[in-house]
This record gives C-alpha cells, sequence and structure tokens, in this order.
C-alpha cells in the first residue's frame, strides 16, 4: 500500500484529496492543523496527524510520527494546507505578510526538506505542491496570497529541475476557483490586518471587496468542487511521467492563455475587473 502526507486537511482540497486517495487504496496520513480537526477526520476513519506549517517543531513531530508507522517510509508528499489574507498591498501590514509566508511558502519549504532524504534513501516519491492560478497571474485585494503562490511557484520549479536526475518527481498543481472555505477563513485575518475605513481606498473596498469577501456561498464562475483537484492529484501520483504542472479550472487554462498572448496592459484590464 503506498503511502502518502497530506497537508490541510480539515476541509476543501485536502478533504477531498485524503478520502479519495484512501478510496484508491493509499494509505493516507491526512494533518489539519487544530487537534480538533484532527480528531473529527480520525472520527471518520482517516490515520490523522497535528501539523502547523508556522512550527517547525510542529513539523518535525508530525512527519516522526508518520515515519514511525510506515517503518521509515513515504510514498508521497502533498502540500496544500494555506490560507488567504486579503486587503490592498499598501494597507498590508509587513507582519501580516511575514505571518502568511510561515504557512504558505516556508512551512512548504520547510516539510519538503525534511521528505526528501526519506526519499533518497528508499530511491522513489513524489511532491505535490498545490499551488494556485495566482501562482502565475495576480488579482487585486490578494497581494499577499498571490504573492505566496508565486514564491511557491518559483520554489517548486527550482527544485523540479535540481531533481531531474533523481528517482524523486516535482510537481504542482495550480487550481483557480475551488469549492473551499479558504473565503471564509480568509475574514478573520482580513479584520485583523487591514484598517480599511483609514485606507484612501475605503471608498472600493466598501462598494466591491467587502460585499464578494463577506457574500452567501455565491459561487465564482467557472467555480469545480475539490474532487477536480483530487482527479489531477491522482494523475500526478500514479502517471509513469507526471506532468510538471496541472491546471485545474477553466479560469486556469484561460489565463494561461491570455498571459501568453496579451499585451501587459492589456491582461491589467481584464484583471482588474474580476
Amino acid at each position: 500500500m503506498k503511502s502518502i502526507l497530506i497537508t490541510g486537511c480539515s476541509s476543501g482540497i485536502g478533504y477531498d484529496a485524503a478520502f479519495g486517495l484512501k478510496e484508491a487504496g493509499w494509505r493516507v496520513f491526512a494533518s489539519c492543523r487544530s487537534e480538533k480537526d484532527c480528531n473529527r477526520l480520525s472520527k471518520m476513519g482517516l490515520e490523522t496527524v497535528q501539523l502547523d506549517y508556522a512550527n517547525e517543531d510542529s513539523i518535525n513531530a508530525a512527519l516522526q510520527e508518520v515515519l514511525e508507522k510506515t517503518d521509515g517510509t513515504l510514498d508521497a508528499l502533498f502540500n496544500n494546507g494555506a490560507y488567504a489574507s486579503p486587503g490592498a498591498v499598501e494597507d498590508l501590514p509587513t507582519e501580516a505578510l511575514k505571518q502568511i509566508f510561515e504557512t504558505n511558502f516556508f512551512g512548504y519549504h520547510e516539510l519538503t526538506k525534511k521528505v526528501i532524504p526519506v526519499m533518497r534513501r528508499q530511491g522513489y516519491g513524489r511532491i505535490v505542491n498545490c499551488s494556485s492560478v495566482l501562482g502565475f497571474v495576480t488579482l487585486p485585494w490578494r497581494g499577499a496570497y498571490n504573492a505566496s503562490k508565486f514564491a511557491l511557484e518559483g520554489l517548486t520549479h527550482t527544485l523540479r529541475i535540481e531533481m531531474r536526475d533523481t528517482p524523486i518527481k516535482i510537481i504542482l498543481i495550480e487550481p483557480g476557483p475551488i469549492t473551499s472555505d479558504i473565503r471564509k477563513n480568509a475574514i478573520p485575518h482580513f479584520e485583523k490586518w487591514i484598517d480599511w475605513e483609514s485606507s484612501p481606498l475605503s471608498e472600493k473596498y466598501r462598494k466591491i471587496f467587502i460585499p464578494r469577501l463577506y457574500k452567501d456561498g455565491k459561487k465564482d464562475r467557472f467555480e469545480l468542487p475539490a474532487s477536480a483537484v483530487t482527479k489531477k492529484l491522482m494523475h500526478a501520483l500514479e502517471a509513469k511521467t507526471p506532468k510538471a504542472a496541472y491546471y485545474v479550472t477553466t479560469s486556469t487554462y484561460l489565463a494561461a492563455f491570455l498571459k501568453a498572448v496579451l499585451p501587459t496592459e492589456f491582461m491589467d484590464r481584464i484583471l482588474a475587473k474580476v
């Protein structure tokens, strides 16, 4: 039975991937940041470990727990856990940016560094990083998330090239809008960090951004369920020759095409209206 550690399994992409891969015959170690979520998933039949990307001790303990249960092997890692800290760049405190990078970027790097020696010893392995369409195009009000995913893409592409002579495959998944709690979970970060009423952009916040952030469950255009990511993840894990990157949703394919063919000024006009 192949084994995989998946992060960010409390909901959304990680949640669906954990159950989908278990059903497909994988031994899944589903990690969550909170003990409460780990307990909930354990009661649903998953093997869980508590892992907080922003805490190196937590990363070490989680991986050690997994390796003790697998006799020191791990076939795959799916780095998925992440969050958004919305707001205009000029209103974003540097500390907010530091904190989102601890989870969305530095945590991925720390866990990946610790998994690579395991995979080198066993002579195989796959590391899949969940990026986003916002890892290669940017949308306004999402500067912190954009920046963390752009950084992740740069690191992942570099690692893939550096590992090309090894049996370890490095792969990106780039979803567009996926049904998840990411918008709801972003609200506390917005309220913590952004003093929007004092911002020069306060009217735009009031009329454009805040209604969108707090809206009740209205789906984005082209939004797909998390199972669409799980389908691409399975291909990335099981294909003899996986792709370097997998697009998920029409939005990602469209964004990649427009970025390739349009001048920057025209692309900016489109993205400013999204």
